[in-house]
């Protein structure tokens, strides 16, 4: 791809380079079934290939890992036909869309399932334009071999329409981990020493045994693990607009890319106030970040995760930039510290609630081995489904307090809303607008939001066992 580059200042609608580009279509009524639908997406066993001597079989979209990567226009419906062509009901979700309870994705929602060997037609107006991607939303439990521990997941461009900038590449990486087990052991590095306060730590910890938790074997980004596929191969003074989600099921990650900086433009798809370089960024499981990177360090470098076991068993991409001809090189970055606050409004901060702006307090704690083997989340003291405890008024502003009483790190979703941030780590922020925040262990963040998407809205931890185990609640409005 070569375009004017230098010039690239916010993302409003990409001019995404993608592998199932959609091609117009007469427009669409939401409520009359069409003969013909814009996309198919047809389920079913895949094999892929992530390393030669490391091949695995899952569930995958029209044949692949990763899926295609869809594209649509702002504001102008579109219909989608899945196929399911597995021995068991699914679902796809589009994450980040503004769209009905019913086409969501969500069995808590109230959209149907596709049945095995059935096919089911989604007819939807996609909003806000941005980096959305779609995925499974069923429920996995026990089984390792359902839910996002498989490959069902794809990038989803919603196009504004509008000249997004320029810059020289364009490419989606997507986030893996693969052949998911259970473990006793401690497996979590994702916070890896970030400098984050933890205002809900009690005063006691919960010394009691952990359950099993999931945990992965090999990484990849998208359908390679490091050194198995084709390298990202660049010129110097190149910028390259990259589009990074974690579409993990397991654990939040962090990835860097020594001599280079990202130039982060958009958080789950939403133009950020304030851009701003940072040396890693930090993505929890749903999440998406858009950054440009100008390569000016010439050389082979490694795109990867800090740890050096995670790396090593997969999570990079080697970035060859022209005439170059080495062995990759990987420079452990410095202490990371990952910061929503640094992209929001500056000198700003959100306002306090009014009278008018309802205060729904949410607490998580985890507990341990609470359903046998495993260990089970609670919000507010309870499990799922929290029967007419968050009900919304349509129309109202509301402010969410998120206080985190575990010892895990969660990416927390709220369907169908988006959120703009108030406050996290301590420091007050405004502007920042996500569907998917990271809660630090013992942290507490503050988000806003207005009630302008009536039906049924499922909030929960991203992750999928936290998600399995208890840690959900659906938003209802009155």
């Amino acid at each position: 791809m070569s375009v004017k580059r230098r010039e690239f200042v916010k993302l409003g609608g990409m001019s995404a380079l993608g592998a199932a580009a959609l091609t117009g279509g007469a427009p669409l009524s939401a409520a009359a079934p069409l003969s013909r639908p814009d996309i198919t997406l047809r389920i079913a066993p895949v094999v892929v290939e992530l390393a030669p001597t490391r091949v695995i079989s899952t569930v995958g979209y029209n044949g692949s890992s990763p899926g295609p990567i869809l594209r649509m226009r702002e504001g102008k419906p579109i219909s989608i036909e899945v196929i399911n062509d597995t021995d068991v009901p699914e679902l796809v979700h589009w994450h980040g869309l503004l769209i009905p309870a019913d086409v969501d994705g969500a069995e808590e929602e109230g959209t149907p399932m596709v049945e095995p060997h059935g096919r089911r037609t989604y007819q939807f107006t996609p909003r806000p334009a941005g980096t959305r991607w779609y995925h499974t939303h069923t429920m996995a439990m026990q089984d390792l071999h359902r839910g996002s521990y498989t490959g069902q997941f794809g990038f989803l461009v919603v196009d504004s329409g509008r000249d997004p900038g320029h810059f020289d590449q364009e490419v989606f990486l997507a986030l893996r981990d693969w052949e998911p087990f259970f473990t006793a052991q401690f497996m979590d590095t994702d916070e890896q020493n970030q400098r984050w306060p933890q205002p809900e730590r009690p005063a006691v910890l919960d010394t009691r045994p952990n359950g099993l938790e999931v945990s992965g074997a090999i990484y990849s980004i998208n359908d390679k693990a490091l050194g198995a596929g084709e390298p990202l191969r660049v010129r110097a003074g190149q910028r390259v607009l990259m589009h990074i989600l974690n579409a993990s099921g397991i654990e939040n990650r962090s990835i860097a890319l020594p001599g280079h900086q990202f130039m982060v433009l958009a958080l789950d798809g939403n133009p950020v106030p304030t851009p701003a370089a940072v040396d890693q960024l930090f993505i929890g499981p749903g999440e998406r970040v858009d950054a440009y990177v100008d390569m000016n360090a010439p050389g082979v470098w490694i795109l990867g995760a800090p740890e050096d076991d995670v790396r090593n068993a997969g999570l990079g991409i080697v970035i060859e930039y022209a005439n170059q001809r080495r062995e990759p090189q990987w420079i452990a970055p410095a202490r990371p510290s990952w910061d929503y606050t640094l992209f929001g409004s500056k000198g700003l901060a959100a306002p306090p609630p009014s009278a008018e702006r309802r205060v729904i307090d949410m607490v998580f704690e985890k507990i341990p081995r609470g359903r046998g083997q495993f260990n089970s989340f609670l919000i507010n003291g309870k499990e799922y489904p929290h029967e007419q405890e968050f009900v919304l008024h349509q129309g109202m502003p509301y402010r969410l307090i998120w206080r985190n009483r575990t010892d895990d790190a969660h990416p927390l979703h709220l369907h169908r809303h988006l959120v703009e941030l108030v406050e996290i780590y301590g420091k007050p922020t405004a502007g920042v607008l996500k569907d998917t925040v990271v809660v630090p262990s013992y942290g507490r963040a503050l988000v806003d939001f207005t009630a302008d998407q009536p039906g049924p809205s499922l909030f929960h931890c991203h992750i999928q066992q936290h998600m399995d185990f208890g840690f959900k609640a659906l938003f209802r409005y009155a």
